[in-house]
């Protein structure tokens, strides 16, 4: 078993100082066009302060229609340049791998916000999104290649490409979304072709040395786990990325597939033949037992959320105590401000329940 504190190499890209990253946590706090606040700023800085071997960005879309939440980080105009320029040598200042997330929210887009209705492999009738036509799935998939680039201009380490939760590529993976006919629909080699014509076209437009992962999801959205497997395993034998990042939920749970139970989630992608691939998980992990236990269950890296939000030094925090424990919720909205998050980010958070406590 790696000790969480032992540096992770890559087959590209510089070596992280340990096995902690920082997961991409929706924050709200960039300004309205998508360019880098000063709040933002801080609170990623802190996290590379902190000691995070991998600092990662919030989900930053790639078009503006894309756009999942307000005050998101864009990567998808050159004015981003400057405050994404500013952000990658802070990082990586600190000693820490800097990413950005490449994100498009897809049908998940909030029609109020991109200013008409969402877009999605087919059409939707919950979330009312359209169907993107054959042209804009290519313009997309040319979009997603164009935001690496823009992010290696500024300076990053390399890239992540979010392919969970719902959004756009996840919702391309899915067969009860995805209803195309055309040759990105039907069969899994076809839903999963917009991911791997992404993931080629970094790799082909981007240097040598810069690092790419992936994030997936394996339930929820009609994701049948078994097929994310399979894609899975084929990203790792490809050796096109640097590491996957599975987001589970809960990183020790049984699938909810009855069909599949009696073994972990997990066990399902540690089982696969990763070659020069790292494999990282998130979910639920929020004390030291619990992500030296993840370790031991056969990751290369585990992936810090909540905690990260409530301790901005939790890998120095779990360095010092194997044991370590976080602060309870709720936390007063001083505590989060201390710990580097904005008034906007406060209220965001003010939707988990019981994670900030109420005013008197």
């Amino acid at each position: 078993m790696p000790d969480l504190f032992e540096p992770l190499t890559l087959k590209r890209g510089p070596a992280w100082k340990n096995r902690f990253m920082l997961a991409p946590l929706t924050n709200t706090q960039s300004h309205a066009d998508g360019r880098l606040s000063d709040e933002e700023f801080n609170w990623l800085t802190m996290r590379a302060k902190g000691g995070f071997g991998l600092t990662m960005t919030c989900a930053a879309h790639v078009q503006r229609v894309g756009q999942g939440f307000p005050g998101q980080l864009g990567v998808w105009d050159d004015m981003h340049l400057e405050g994404l320029s500013r952000l990658a040598a802070a990082l990586k200042a600190e000693g820490s791998h800097a990413v950005v997330q490449l994100h498009h929210a897809g049908m998940r887009s909030p029609r109020d916000l991109i200013g008409g209705a969402p877009v999605s492999p087919s059409d939707d009738a919950e979330t009312g999104a359209r169907a993107l036509t054959l042209e804009e799935v290519h313009r997309l998939r040319d979009d997603f290649i164009v935001a690496a680039k823009r992010a290696e201009r500024a300076g990053f380490d390399g890239v992540e490409i979010h392919g969970a939760h719902g959004y756009i590529i996840c919702a391309f993976l899915s067969p009860e979304i995805n209803k195309r006919e055309d040759a990105y629909g039907g069969s899994l080699e076809n839903r999963s072709r917009l991911l791997f014509e992404i993931v080629d076209g970094v790799r082909a437009a981007c240097r040598p040395d810069f690092s790419l992962g992936v994030r997936l999801s394996p339930e929820r959205f009609g994701m049948r786990l078994l097929e994310i497997a399979d894609v899975a395993q084929r990203l790792m034998l490809e050796d096109k990325i640097d590491y996957l990042d599975m987001s589970l939920w809960d990183v020790f749970k049984e699938p909810n597939d009855e069909a599949l139970k009696g073994r972990s989630l997990l066990s399902y992608f540690t089982a696969l033949k990763r070659g020069n691939v790292r494999l990282g998980a998130a979910g639920k992990l929020t004390t030291g037992e619990g992500v030296h236990r993840a370790m031991a269950a056969g990751l290369d890296f585990v992936v810090i959320g909540r905690a990260a939000i409530l301790h901005h030094d939790f890998p120095k925090q779990v360095l010092a105590n194997a044991s370590f424990t976080p602060t309870p919720n709720p936390v007063t909205p001083e505590y989060l401000r201390a710990e580097g998050l904005g008034d906007a980010f406060i209220t965001y958070m003010r939707a988990w329940k019981g994670f900030v406590t109420e005013p008197a």
